[in-house]
């Protein structure tokens, strides 16, 4: 399929991601979300691909924000569907996702950028990456999941720093919080989150989807995150993936899952 603001690769069991608005710093229109919606759906159908990396087009921004201008003059309840609506058809979607994402945050994640990066399971920055959620400057607050995510990632003090502020941060001070796992040259960024693809592709599966929604669990009201975790363990025992990785386990060899 053709999109107007995404490009799609696929190539050796991961899939690359990019959004591809550079003349506007890669911002996030309501079209580039349904479009990424449904690239996303598409590649979580596809039982071929085990990662996904997601970044921007160009070296100089990620995602530099949401597109301001399509919401300036929004009303309260325009405001509510615009947040529901982001996060049940990206955001979210990003989280849950049975495969991993890895954002390659090339260069400015401000805004709905940042908050793009965070739904994705791992972050792995350039050295010259800008990352912040200035919304406050704008009389408005995070409403693609920041307040939720940023204090889950960097806690409680350092998120509401980081908000009330609107200050924006270096790559380096990113990962000294841990709001990313790596920092690396702008040259080498897509080599550095395809090496983590690589290991993530050499596992299992089933457990890794089992893993990532168990992980999760944790951070749902009104469910008991070590419940969930018996629950998923025990799934596996049914799996072929786990058949086949004790055996591997007990023959000594490498296991060889589907």
């Amino acid at each position: 399929m053709n999109y107007k603001n995404i490009l799609v690769q696929n190539s050796d069991q991961i899939s690359y991601l990019t959004i591809n608005r550079p003349k506007n710093l890669n911002s996030l229109n309501n079209e580039t979300i349904s479009e990424l919606s449904s690239c996303i759906k598409e590649i979580i159908q596809n039982k071929e691909i085990k990662c996904v990396v997601l970044t921007g087009a160009e070296k100089k921004a990620f995602v530099a924000g949401a597109d301001i201008k399509e919401f300036s003059d929004f009303n309260k309840m325009q405001g509510r569907n615009l947040s529901r609506n982001g996060q049940d058809k990206l955001f979210n979607l990003i989280e849950n996702s049975p495969i991993p994402f890895i954002a390659a945050i090339n260069g400015f994640a401000l805004g709905g950028g940042l908050e793009l990066a965070m739904s994705c399971h791992i972050r792995v920055a350039s050295d010259n990456a800008k990352m912040g959620l200035p919304e406050v400057s704008l009389g408005v607050i995070p409403g693609y999941g920041g307040t939720q995510r940023l204090p889950q990632i960097v806690g409680k003090g350092i998120a509401l720093e980081l908000i009330t502020t609107a200050k924006m941060i270096s790559a380096e001070k990113a990962l000294s919080i841990g709001l990313v796992n790596q920092v690396c040259d702008q040259e080498n960024l897509i080599k550095s989150c395809v090496d983590i693809a690589n290991k993530i592709k050499r596992n299992s599966s089933t457990a890794i989807t089992n893993a990532i929604k168990s992980i999760n669990a944790c951070y749902q009201d009104g469910v008991d995150g070590m419940e969930s975790e018996i629950n998923f363990f025990s799934d596996c025992f049914e799996t072929e993936d786990f058949a086949e990785g004790t055996k591997a386990f007990m023959e000594k060899r490498k296991p060889n899952f589907n």
